[in-house]
């Protein structure tokens, strides 16, 4: 199918990260090819229900893990999700820890991002259209809400509130450049939040983070330096949990709830409608209809 129309019935999203393929749980499950202006998503959408409501998740690396950080279509995914009806988006990430007090197998929930990629495109809006959205607060307090008490209620040794850092990647960090990150105090290291939230915001889609962390990444002097086989010994551990935070996080959530986070594109076009072009208007459309349409005659 096209991502041209936006579905009636609203939905959750949820983007698993590495290690986390499927959701367990899903009634009525269904996959989707869904194409977007922007290219192919990673994989099918798995469609389905989760204590009946509504879930579209999509792998973030593809099934079999097969899309590295820096090459995954951002925009494709975020442009299908939101062509599904998806209202609100729960991000899986693995991370590295950057602080002692976050032990890998802990759960943060980001607040903030500091973005470090060189090589992403990171907007809708870079053809014939410009639009400055608000991202000051980039993640949805609501859905964080919904996540902190659903991985209390399951036991998650839980952070709520921190800094995400996000690097380009696929190498993992130098030492200097992993006690830098500490200097500036952040929480966590990744490689794939951005551009995924700023797109998500641009969407006006509720977006929050649940950051599995695997390691110390390699600032620590008495663990030994991140490795994959570290990290993948802890996310099977982590995929556990998140699994069962996310089934209890979902039925919480109301996909049809108003938000700010809807209201992105308000008053951030900043492009006269007559002045965008018609080919630009058709690609963009499931984003902008609404505001080009009112602002059509004004002067």
């Amino acid at each position: 199918m096209t991502g041209s129309k936006k579905t009636a019935q609203p939905a959750i999203g949820i983007i698993g990260g590495s290690g986390l393929y499927n959701i367990d749980g899903l009634e009525k499950v269904r996959e989707v090819r869904v194409r977007t202006p922007f290219g192919d998503p990673s994989d099918a959408l798995i469609v389905g229900t989760l204590d009946g409501v509504r879930v579209v998740f999509i792998s973030r690396h593809g099934r079999g893990h097969r899309i590295n950080p820096s090459s995954i279509n951002y925009r494709a995914n975020m442009y299908a999700l939101k062509s599904m009806g998806v209202t609100q988006v729960i991000s899986v990430s693995a991370v590295g820890s950057m602080k002692e007090s976050i032990h890998p197998g802990d759960v943060v929930l980001p607040d903030q991002f500091i973005d470090l990629t060189k090589r992403r495109i990171s907007t809708f809006f870079d053809e014939g259209i410009v639009a400055h959205v608000g991202f000051s607060e980039p993640v949805c307090r609501l859905v964080a809400d919904a996540l902190e008490q659903a991985g209390r209620s399951v036991g998650a040794s839980l952070q709520r509130d921190g800094t995400y850092v996000c690097m380009e990647g696929p190498q993992f960090s130098t030492k200097a450049e992993s006690r830098l990150y500490r200097q500036w105090g952040v929480d966590v290291i990744g490689m794939t939040n951005m551009p995924e939230a700023k797109l998500a915001r641009e969407a006006e889609l509720c977006y929050a983070t649940v950051a599995l962390a695997t390691d110390y990444d390699c600032w620590h002097d008495t663990e030994e330096a991140v490795t994959v086989e570290a990290i993948l010994a802890t996310l099977h551990k982590n995929v556990t949990l998140a699994k069962q935070l996310l089934k209890a996080a979902v039925p919480t959530l109301m996909p049809g709830r108003a938000c700010a986070c809807h209201q992105a594109l308000r008053n951030a076009i900043v492009t006269a409608p007559d002045h965008i072009p018609a080919s630009t208007k058709r690609r963009l459309n499931l984003l902008i209809a609404p505001y080009v349409q009112k602002r059509k005659g004004t002067r």
